[in-house]
């Protein structure tokens, strides 16, 4: 009898253990991005803004005076297993960027065959979320702060 006991319970343990191979792990985006930002350091006369959803959708737009002069649509998506952050709006097709590294309060993604830029890092520092976009010749730096939305 404790033969049988025994093979019954290695056989469930089997099935737990297989059973847990199989479930996907959830891809944890990275929350510490929602909300409304504005940036700090902009050129004189602009105003550029990135408004992040829950859902992890944003639009990011640039104002000189009332016109707006540069306007991009992004979004943090799944695809097999991974993470991208989706660029739309700037070409004619969207543009993927992979992320490669991400903590708590940062984030990287790259897309090599891109122009500019190739890779582009997000973390929050202190209060302020800070962004940079870079290739290899140059980087691109973004302050912005958190701005109170009237929702």
């Amino acid at each position: 009898m404790k033969n049988k006991n025994y093979h019954c319970l290695c056989f469930l343990i089997g099935l737990i253990l297989l059973n847990s191979c199989n479930e996907k792990t959830k891809l944890s985006k990275p929350s510490f991005i929602i909300g409304s930002w504005e940036r700090l350091n902009d050129e004189l006369g602009n105003s550029t803004f990135e408004n992040w959803n829950s859902d992890f959708t944003a639009i990011g737009y640039t104002l000189k005076n009332s016109d707006t002069v540069f306007k991009e649509n992004l979004s943090i998506i799944e695809l097999n297993d991974t993470l991208f952050l989706e660029v739309r709006g700037v070409h004619e097709n969207p543009t993927l960027f992979k992320f490669t590294n991400q903590e708590n309060t940062s984030f990287t993604c790259e897309n090599k065959l891109n122009e500019f830029p190739k890779q582009i890092n997000y973390r929050i520092e202190n209060d302020s979320l800070k962004a940079s976009v870079s290739n290899e010749e140059f980087s691109i730096d973004f302050i912005f702060k958190r701005i109170e939305t009237n929702n």
